[in-house]
């Protein structure tokens, strides 16, 4: 792969590289198959979205997935985009895809707030799976039922998720952080059959029981017959007659795993939208097209291999925790932390990485904002020898961020911002060690879908902003929404606006290098006087003023208008004064664009988060304009929206 340098460019691949990456050895393996001659990453790019049966039989090949029953039809049309078909005829199991390595190499390592560690082997993933899958199936489990998992980011769910999809049943999780009205709200909708919990888990140095809510959680969905529980922090509390231990369901010599062969579109997870607006919409996400898209992104564009350690900072709620399984599909190993990214402080990641020779590591943008602000030096007595990919999502990485990084992190390293989605549980633009990494861009567009900028009436935009699409089917999309007839939700939510075309809701622009800058949710677009403006111009400005912990935006109807309204948390002992404000108006004015003045800045002391750690724009809208938020158990701090509330300073 020929790779230009340039001269503006924050990190740049180093040539004598370039031949042993993975996206090269791709393109090669593509060229003589197929008889080209692509030399570079955008050919690469246009073959993979035009040449569909080629470039993703050459992906099944490459990457080494395996199909219990060989296709017959890589690809087949439907009348609309969600009708298509994917390797027709043939069948295959995600978990199967795991379970072939049998070793004894390291697959998962654990850590927690304590420090205590654990690993498993994939000989002892294997053989744990076997006892778990004929205890599920003992206990009635068998294709198509709902398993769930209501847990800590620890082993065990891995080993649950495993014993359950490779029996062809569903799996689905949230954290349990979520209160169990968040919950229900998710299991109940999907029938949960059977539940896994913790006797509780560790946030921040303390202990936080779960059985209680358990309890509530199984009182209130009467599909659950029976609840699994890991003992993980030592509560030693009586369990009720209808839970069962772990260890009891374990205590079996079974030594064989039965992997179900199942079509490409059956269902292998639900995951759940936000639920800030109403009850979350329960998205389903196939075998097929997880096993595809996850490959493709952790071998081709992130280049993990067998030999590789990956570390990705996520909760079982969160859709990476889904990506970052799949890393085990490669015969690499993955690292595990559950707890405060922040306990005892911001080293403790950092740490984690450097300590255990993390090959790939991947965090949130506002967690590498947050100790930037903070003042952690990560390479403090810290080498940080193994890294190569950093990833970051959940968020737009401000270009500041990016010379964080490099100045004080580690200089030779890609730095791969990402974004996708629940909806696809994947990416539409990520990271490449063959390309340069430039600050405030997403390296590249995801191989295999044609990604586009869209204005309103549909027409395509280069290096302008405008509505992130997708012109393509590809596999990765949902399977379906649960409990969704005619696929009336599921057409709602992402082909509304341009019939038959795929729009995710992101502000973005396609850049001049062939990457991605987003500026935020095209739902929580600002638009004083009809001109849209992405609320991430505004807070490249705004945070990374020393005085500004964080901030959040929103357009407030007023006059017959819009005008942007900025929330700021200020550093400790600080108030917001005229100068202030002044000093705030005048950087944003100055970086910016008039229109992007906020007409009101006021003070708060939190701001309200999903689960997840983004942002609720549209929450804090709502109740800025007296509109009720239907489900504030999916946020993380509900309390903190009591202060949008009735202000006075938004009356005049």
């Amino acid at each position: 792969m020929i790779q230009k340098i340039s001269s503006n460019a924050i990190w740049q691949p180093k040539q004598e590289n370039l031949p042993s990456i993975n996206i090269t050895l791709f393109e090669k393996f593509i060229n003589k198959i197929h008889q080209k001659s692509l030399s570079n990453y955008s050919q690469l790019h246009q073959f993979s979205v035009n040449k569909t049966t080629q470039f993703w039989q050459s992906v099944c090949d490459f990457c080494e997935i395996d199909f219990i029953q060989p296709s017959n039809q890589v690809v087949k049309y439907g009348e609309h985009k969600i009708d298509t078909q994917w390797f027709v005829g043939g069948s295959l199991n995600y978990a199967g895809n795991i379970l072939k390595h049998r070793n004894d190499k390291v697959a998962v390592t654990f850590e927690n707030e304590n420090g205590d560690k654990s690993s498993i082997s994939y000989n002892e993933l294997y053989r744990k799976v076997a006892q778990l899958q004929h205890f599920l199936r003992n206990q009635g489990i068998k294709k198509d039922d709902v398993v769930a998992g209501f847990l800590p980011n620890i082993i065990e769910a891995i080993i649950a998720m495993l014993a359950t999809t490779s029996l062809g049943a569903i799996w689905t999780s949230t954290s349990p952080d979520f209160g169990f009205e968040g919950v229900v709200d998710r299991f109940g909708q999907v029938q949960a059959k059977l539940m896994f919990v913790t006797d509780g888990y560790y946030y921040n140095g303390k202990a936080h029981d779960c059985l209680e809510k358990a309890k509530i959680i199984k009182d209130k969905i009467d599909s659950i017959e029976k609840v699994i529980v890991i003992d993980f922090t030592h509560s030693q509390v009586e369990l009720p007659t209808d839970f069962i231990s772990w260890n009891n369901a374990l205590n079996n010599k079974n030594r064989e795993v039965h992997i179900e062969a199942v079509d490409f579109k059956h269902p292998l997870y639900i995951l759940y939208s936000s639920g800030t607006t109403g009850k979350p919409k329960c998205i389903v996400h196939g075998h097929g097209g997880i096993l595809l898209q996850h490959k493709k992104e952790l071998v081709l564009h992130s280049n993990v291999n067998a030999d590789d350690t990956l570390f990705y900072f996520t909760t079982c709620g969160w859709m990476m925790w889904n990506w970052m399984v799949s890393t085990l599909t490669t015969g690499a190993s993955l690292y595990l932390y559950d707890g405060s990214p922040f306990y005892p402080d911001g080293n403790r990641l950092l740490d984690i990485v450097d300590d255990n020779k993390i090959t790939h590591f991947g965090t949130s943008a506002k967690w590498i904002s947050a100790i930037e602000k903070a003042g952690v030096i990560p390479n403090n007595k810290r080498k940080f020898t193994e890294l190569t990919t950093i990833f970051s999502t959940g968020s737009p990485l401000m270009p500041e961020n990016y010379d964080y990084v490099y100045s004080q992190w580690k200089n030779d390293v890609c730095l791969s911002s990402i974004s996708g989605g629940t909806d696809i549980c994947s990416c539409f633009a990520l990271g490449n060690l063959a390309l340069p990494v430039y600050k405030g861009e997403l390296q590249c567009l995801a191989l295999g879908l044609d990604v586009a900028v869209l204005d309103d009436d549909g027409k395509r935009l280069f290096d302008e902003t405008g509505e992130l699409s997708c012109m393509n089917a590809f596999p990765a999309m949902p399977v379906k929404f649960w409990n969704d007839k005619g696929n009336k939700k599921y057409k709602a939510a992402y082909f509304e606006k341009f019939n038959d075309i795929w729009c995710h809701g992101d502000l973005v622009k396609i850049t001049k290098h062939g990457g991605l800058t987003i500026y935020g949710r095209s739902d929580a677009t600002l638009n004083p006087g009809g001109v849209r403006i992405g609320t991430a111009e505004i807070y490249r400005q705004v945070d990374n003023m020393g005085e500004v912990i964080e901030s959040i935006a929103i357009g407030q109807d007023w006059d017959n208008d819009v005008r942007v309204v900025l929330f700021v948390i200020l550093q400790d002992g600080l108030k917001l004064d005229d100068d202030l404000i002044k000093k705030i108006k005048s950087t944003i004015r100055a970086n910016t664009t008039p229109r992007h003045v906020p007409a009101k800045v006021i003070q708060v002391n939190a701001i309200p988060k999903t689960l997840s750690g983004k942002i609720v724009e549209l929450a804090v809208k709502n109740v800025v304009h007296g509109r009720p938020v239907t489900n504030t158990d999916a946020l993380a701090n509900p309390e903190a929206l009591e202060q949008f509330g009735n202000l006075r300073e938004l009356a005049f």
